[in-house]
């Protein structure tokens, strides 16, 4: 019997609960959403319903992030979180999987893969830049002593950069940027720069022999689009840009977003 339905519950793990998403028929192959900085899996709504006609949707809540635990001595680590999102996937009895990460997302993803090969069926990385040196400037500041007090304006001119020019940001997602934690918003910026002036993601990956697509917005404003380029080094994958389309593709374009996707996924279907 075909199981369909929505669930969201939270999981006990070692350092920390977890929030979790599932959409789509149970027995559909797996396909894991890993959110960026600054969100949570509400940035993935946007596209839910696009994928649950051929798979088990499931999205977490980064530790720090969302609905999840807040710890203050938590590890925010590119490598720690990545070993939460595949215990998630241990907890719910998923063996393989599809995983996708948005911008500092598909650092988690690909750290993922370095430590789960066994787990990862192939990866999707939307706006993730491949190194350090195709970012293309600095975070907007914020002052603590004002936060959370911002007006909608303000999150807007903070969140800017996260779009195209003129793009009008959505409410869900300025609601998003307005329940971030700050101490963890610092600790994940200054962990994703770590592992990515470690080594870039391209040179982690090719050696991997995983499936990849790169999707990238060509007007982001926060990573070089000319550098999805460099993920051609690694054997086999695929880029697609998006023309009129920012930071945030999942956002600002789901259809044509889960049209690349699925296509990708329907090829590398076991």
């Amino acid at each position: 019997m075909t199981v369909f339905n929505s669930e969201s519950s939270i999981l006990s793990l070692d350092d920390g609960e977890i929030h979790v998403c599932q959409d789509g028929r149970r027995d559909a192959p797996a396909l894991l959403l890993i959110h960026g900085t600054a969100a949570s899996a509400r940035s993935w709504e946007p596209m839910v319903a696009l994928l649950t006609g051929s798979h088990r949707v499931i999205r977490i809540d980064l530790l720090g992030c969302g609905r999840s635990a807040k710890p203050v001595d938590a590890s925010y680590t590119v490598p720690d979180q990545a070993r939460r999102a595949g215990a998630v996937l241990d907890r719910l009895g998923v063996e393989h999987a599809f995983v996708v990460g948005h911008s500092s997302g598909g650092v988690v993803a690909a750290a993922l893969a370095e430590q789960r090969p066994d787990l990862v069926t192939a990866l999707v990385l939307i706006n993730s830049g491949p190194n350090m040196s195709a970012y293309l400037g600095e975070e907007a500041a914020i002052d603590p002593r004002q936060w959370p007090n911002f007006t909608d304006e303000q999150l807007r001119s903070v969140a800017a950069s996260g779009f195209a020019p003129g793009y009008q940001i959505p409410q869900p997602f300025l609601d998003q940027v307005r329940d971030m934690d700050l101490r963890v918003f610092g600790a994940t910026s200054y962990a994703v720069r770590a592992y990515l002036n470690e080594q870039g993601l391209p040179e982690r990956l090719s050696p991997l022999g995983k499936p990849l697509l790169v999707i990238f917005g060509e007007e982001d404003l926060r990573w070089r689009s000319s550098s999805a380029a460099e993920y051609r080094a690694v054997p086999g994958a695929t880029v697609v840009t998006v023309p009129g389309t920012g930071h945030s593709p999942p956002i600002e374009n789901p259809t044509r977003t889960a049209r690349i996707l699925l296509s990708f996924t329907g090829v590398h279907a076991s």
